[in-house]
């Protein structure tokens, strides 16, 4: 059963999200508290117009969202990586045994946010990289902490980082984030896709991800947009 389906009903049943808080004992205090980290010291030197970049760290509507109001990106599309074309829906991924994680492909500027910024962000705000195959209350590999690379640029600063960081003892626990080699992309179903935007008063939001978008604003100021950049924006 996905695990995620399950809570979101169990949540929806309750009319607002700060009874939601009360109830279950949850606050915006109570989600994964972020992290103040180190720039990489290893990154790219940029040498093309736009790149992208390919972040999994739980559900992806929060993901998608930290990325959405960061300067320098184009676009951050939510779907699936890690398994084959049959498998890349939602329901079937949710059964945790196709080898998808939920993931979130970025398109940015080299030249106004590199990849290791971009990393940064990642493992500081947008998710907590120490929990195996978990985040906050979702279960399964489908929700594991991997970056799928790209190229061999990616792998090397994504490696020199996470030991960077490991040897800075930055968090109190080991990072758990895997390297995989982007092998495929395939983005969510539409009604995916803005999450975080279009629901911002969702319990499941106002629980897990909109303090991610909070602490992106404030730890990183510089690096914020107050205006997402938007899937359906075009649309």
């Amino acid at each position: 059963m996905n695990r995620r389906l399950t809570w979101r009903h169990t949540l929806f049943g309750l009319a607002l999200a700060s009874v939601v808080g009360q109830c279950l004992g949850f606050s915006l205090g109570a989600s994964e508290e972020a992290v103040v980290l180190a720039a990489p010291v290893v990154d790219e030197v940029p040498n093309t117009a736009s790149e992208t970049a390919v972040f999994a760290g739980g559900c992806f509507w929060g993901v998608q969202g930290v990325f959405q109001h960061v300067k320098g990106v184009t676009s951050a599309v939510s779907g699936y990586a890690g398994g084959s074309a049959e498998t890349a829906r939602y329901e079937r991924v949710g059964e945790g045994d196709t080898g998808h994680a939920e993931a979130v492909r970025v398109t940015f500027d080299p030249a106004q946010v590199s990849y290791g910024s971009l990393l940064q962000i990642y493992f500081s705000v947008a998710h907590n990289p120490t929990e195996l195959n978990r985040q906050g209350p979702d279960r399964g590999t489908q929700y594991r902490s991997a970056l799928f690379v790209e190229d061999a640029r990616q792998q090397k600063v994504a490696q020199a980082y996470i030991a960077q960081l490991d040897a800075a003892h930055a968090f109190n626990a080991p990072i758990v984030t895997s390297i995989e080699r982007d092998s495929g992309f395939y983005p969510a179903e539409d009604y995916h896709q803005d999450f975080l935007t279009e629901h911002p008063n969702h319990p499941y939001i106002v629980i897990n991800d909109l303090p991610k978008v909070a602490q992106l604003k404030q730890l990183y100021p510089q690096r914020y947009s107050a205006q997402p950049v938007l899937v359906k924006a075009g649309n």
